[in-house]
């Protein structure tokens, strides 16, 4: 039914892809900024880094959908494809952040990189609210309050062994 060595055949390439588009947008703002400030070089080179990521992401689907495999593994592809879309764009964006933090400048000022923000939020707010409803909000609050228990737990832990040497030995008991 599945093609699983495929799958993840295509996976790996899917990893490739977001390196290269990480990697290729980084080095394309770095020679830039020889050239002209940042900002300017990130909406410039952000939209170009996009357009090749969501481009590679199509051509492989596109070369999976015309594949001699199972139907089914075609349309795992196309599904991976779907939810996967959103994080490779990041990587070109993930790039931009890391030049903006390296160069000590906010990259809010970037008007590609905001309008980026905008739109995922306009595509990700509509489908939370249809897909959860209202108990999005109460289960997002229940798994905040569960992940800053489990927080603290956990550092309790790490730190316990070295608070106790910081309060000293415990008194010994006579018998």
């Amino acid at each position: 039914m599945f093609n699983i060595g495929y799958l993840k055949t295509r996976l790996g390439q899917y990893g490739a892809l977001w390196v290269a588009a990480f990697m290729l947008t980084g080095a394309a703002i770095g020679v830039g900024v020889f050239f002209d400030d940042l900002i300017f070089i990130i909406d410039k080179v952000l939209p170009v880094g996009l357009g090749l990521a969501a481009l590679g992401l199509g051509v492989g689907v596109v070369v999976s959908l015309m594949s001699k495999e199972t139907l089914g593994t075609r349309l795992v592809i196309v599904m991976l494809a779907v939810v996967l879309a959103m994080p490779l764009l990041w990587g070109p964006v993930s790039a931009a952040v890391v030049a903006a933090f390296l160069a000590d400048r906010s990259i809010e000022y970037s008007q590609v990189y905001a309008a980026f923000q905008i739109r995922i939020s306009e595509i990700l707010y509509p489908v939370t609210q249809a897909v959860f409803g209202t108990t999005f909000q109460t289960v997002w609050t229940l798994f905040q309050g569960a992940a800053t228990v489990v927080g603290f737990f956990s550092a309790l832990s790490t730190l316990w062994p070295r608070i106790r040497r910081l309060l000293g030995p415990e008194p010994v008991q006579e018998a």
